[in-house]
């Protein structure tokens, strides 16, 4: 049960003058045969009904001046979502263009498309809209991570972290092995709430040793981690897994190194090949369908002020009050009314 806080304590030095009603102060004439008189006990209920009356009613006002109220909060909830660090590339190569032709083949459009940079920020921004109850984090990494923005609720800094994302040049290379780091430590110091996901998005790749492999398979499986990749291709035609059309350039490319070693990480790991606006808005509409699981959330409740409460209820304390004069005023003019 929440506790009230008070505004104005002092006011409870007052709560004594509740016991006025109960002070006897005898004003009336003592009369020598009022043993003759018969016993009205309806008039002895609503003297002690309007004593009790007058209590809770001051006991409540001087409450009220009180100013109950409940502090602001954070209250767990249970809600549909999951919990997602987000791994954007910034080196250089995410400023080209989406699947660029080879070299040795001739331009057929005069379209100028967008970065794959800038398609990232706005189909994230458009996933993070899509999922109210998420928690996000946020990692730039290059040469080296940056860890941008911690595991929040905030949907407001997440979205300024997305749009900043878009700004600027990229760097030179990547390391991914340290950017996958970075993630695993931002999930731990958290307690466990539900679904976690590191979602790296990049056009690049990676050739891990043993000593990485073998790092990241445990800290995966400690964490229970899951990990999407939507591998933005740097030219059409290559995919992550070998096909019969290969060509011999496309062997031993360290893209597919990488996607070898996601796949023996024993997690639950998923690779996007997005080369196209249609095929990211898909990968991103698989994760969004993925993830709809039991999470824990925590919801930030602003204070809340009671006094109204007290107030009603010493509204309700005079009532009998008013019940007690109106039956005597009654009787007293029907007295001084008989025919």
């Amino acid at each position: 049960m929440t506790e009230f806080n008070w505004a104005h304590p002092v006011f409870f030095y007052f709560l004594p003058l509740a016991l006025l009603p109960w002070l006897f102060l005898n004003t009336t004439k003592t009369v020598v045969w009022q043993g003759f008189i018969p016993r009205d006990s309806l008039s002895l209920i609503l003297s002690w009904l309007s004593k009790l009356s007058a209590s809770v009613a001051i006991i409540f006002l001087f409450l009220a001046l009180a100013n109950p109220y409940i502090p602001e909060q954070v209250v767990e909830r249970t809600r549909q979502g999951a919990e997602f660090v987000i791994l954007l590339d910034r080196s250089r190569s995410m400023d080209d263009q989406f699947a660029r032709p080879p070299w040795n083949t001739l331009r057929r459009d005069t379209v100028i498309s967008r970065s794959k940079r800038e398609v990232s920020r706005d189909y994230l921004a458009e996933f993070v809209k899509r999922r109210p109850d998420d928690r996000f984090g946020y990692v730039f990494f290059s040469t080296k991570s940056t860890e941008i923005l911690k595991l929040t609720y905030n949907k407001e800094a997440v979205l300024a972290t997305i749009n900043a994302g878009g700004l600027g040049k990229g760097l030179s290379q990547t390391d991914i092995f340290k950017a996958l780091s970075l993630a695993v430590n931002m999930y731990k110091d958290e307690p466990y709430r539900g679904s976690r996901n590191i979602l790296l998005i990049s056009d690049g790749g990676q050739v891990f040793s043993a000593e990485q492999t073998a790092y990241l398979h445990h800290v995966f499986k400690k964490m229970r981690l899951n990990l999407y990749w939507i591998y933005l291709r740097s030219m059409k035609g290559m995919t992550l897994d070998a096909s019969d059309n290969d060509s011999l350039l496309w062997i031993d490319m360290p893209e597919r190194k990488l996607h070898r070693a996601f796949k023996k990480l024993g997690v639950p790991y998923e690779a996007f090949e997005a080369g196209s606006l249609d095929e990211f808005s898909k990968a991103i509409d698989e994760i969004h369908k993925q993830q709809s699981q039991p999470l824990i959330v925590e919801e930030r409740v602003p204070k809340q002020s009671h006094h109204d409460l007290f107030l009603s209820i010493a509204l309700l304390a005079f009532l009998p009050l008013v019940l007690s004069r109106w039956l005597t005023v009654l009787g007293v003019y029907q007295a001084t009314h008989k025919p």
